[in-house]
């Protein structure tokens, strides 16, 4: 009887060794690079300030038109389909973290192996047809956070729940089937084994993934559509809550790292700047020259959501959730901006656009327009064409966020600093 017992246990660790040996081998698959905090992988969902190039694929007319086009991309010579001069905020991260940069999810032929970008310029955080008696004008069919959401549902179950993945769970399956024949008491197993053969939790145990900036074209739609801000904020617990559920979805999915940035200061922004200048008196300013009014708007959207994804720590306290902070973060780079290296005169004044005096910005002549022209120096400027940034701005951005005090709490870890001079692909 106690050979038997010892036959039987000694069967039993050979039993448990072997998939995991198999499963290690077979269906993780080896370290595929990758460096702070062990992210191989950066998935991102939002607009144009993190958009690299999916807008584009689509073609849409209207504004977004000139987004094909130089001087977008000047600093490169070519243009990528990125709102700016040259690269995002979610370019340096992806630099900064040993990874290549992310590609968009509509570019064809292109290698995920290191994350997707699923962003697109435009977005919308709430979807327009669950907006019910909330109707705010969309320019045209946008992309929401629910249907990149779906696209990034669709990747990874297209990518990692492969018939491979499946063999794994079934092999789990069928080595606690027997050990549970044998041993009735050896049930707990269960939950040991057969969680381990899931392919897309594992992959997102060592990836990074972006839930925003989001929402920022929810409220621009309103503004612009001339919504005074009283009616505009009562947008904000839908659109807050619209970005919490996808973070909860994702999460749910087996996401280790999930970052959640706010709202800029869209008080200082040059085309709310411009679009407000007629209508504003001197008191409506700070001493920045920022918008006061908008500032609070923006504040009272950050507040609800930097409180909402402190109840997901709560939650999903295996997880690591982040808010970060581009509204004090811009604030702080507004604030100094000479010794950021950007010309102090300049940083409420778009570098491409039109009409000159204090903001350089007209609807009607916007930055890739005829009339408009871009400035010789956008390192100098803070903002490229009114609403979106320069790559010095993002870079700068980037490294008070992600590398100082304005990601809360700090989840990341950096490796050794990353050289590469890699260039994005051109778009046109």
């Amino acid at each position: 009887m106690a050979s038997s017992a010892a036959n039987f246990l000694a069967a039993l660790s050979l039993l448990l060794a072997l998939p995991h040996f198999f499963f290690g081998r077979y269906c993780h698959g080896q370290g595929d690079g990758g460096g702070g905090n062990g992210v191989t992988a950066i998935y991102s969902l939002g607009d144009s300030i993190t958009d690299t190039g999916n807008l584009v694929k689509e073609a849409p007319p209207g504004m977004f038109e000139t987004i094909k086009h130089l001087p977008y991309g000047v600093t490169f010579g070519y243009p990528t389909g990125r709102c700016s001069d040259g690269l995002l905020m979610i370019d340096f991260l992806a630099q900064d973290l040993g990874l290549p940069f992310l590609n968009p999810y509509l570019g064809k032929n292109k290698s995920f192996d290191h994350g997707v970008n699923f962003a697109v310029a435009g977005a919308t955080a709430v979807d327009p047809a669950d907006r019910f008696n909330l109707t705010v004008p969309v320019p045209f069919a946008s992309n929401s956070l629910k249907v990149q959401l779906r696209w990034f549902k669709d990747f990874l179950k297209s990518t990692y729940g492969t018939d491979e993945g499946k063999a794994c769970v079934h092999l789990y399956s069928s080595i606690y089937s027997l050990i549970s024949f044998r041993n009735r008491r050896l049930n707990p197993l269960h939950s040991l084994l057969i969680p381990i053969g899931n392919k897309i939790r594992r992959k997102l145990e060592t990836s990074l993934v972006l839930i925003g900036e989001i929402g920022g074209n929810d409220y621009n739609y309103a503004f612009f559509g001339n919504s005074p801000v009283p009616e505009v904020e009562k947008l904000i617990p839908g659109v807050v809550k619209t970005i919490i559920d996808a973070a909860k979805e994702v999460l749910d999915m087996g996401a280790s790292r999930v970052i959640v940035p706010g709202n800029f200061p869209i008080g200082c922004v040059p085309g709310y700047l411009a679009m407000n200048a007629a209508s504003s008196e001197p008191a409506d300013y700070d001493s920045a020259g920022c918008l006061r009014e908008l500032n609070h708007f923006a504040a009272k959207h950050n507040a609800r959501l930097q409180s909402a994804v402190a109840d997901l720590h709560e939650s999903y306290p295996g997880a690591s959730v982040a808010y970060a902070d581009y509204f004090n973060s811009f604030l702080t780079l507004l604030h100094n901006a000479s010794s950021f290296g950007f010309d102090a005169a300049s940083t409420r004044k778009a570098c491409c656009g039109a009409g000159g005096g204090e903001y350089n910005f007209d609807w009607r002549r916007m930055c890739g327009f005829a009339g408009a022209e871009a400035c010789a120096e956008p390192s100098a400027y803070v903002s490229w064409d009114g609403i979106h940034m320069t790559q010095a701005a993002y870079r700068a951005m980037s490294r008070l966020i992600y590398h100082g005090k304005f990601l809360q709490p700090q989840i990341l870890s950096f490796p050794e600093k990353y050289d590469g001079q890699a260039q994005p692909d051109s778009q046109t």
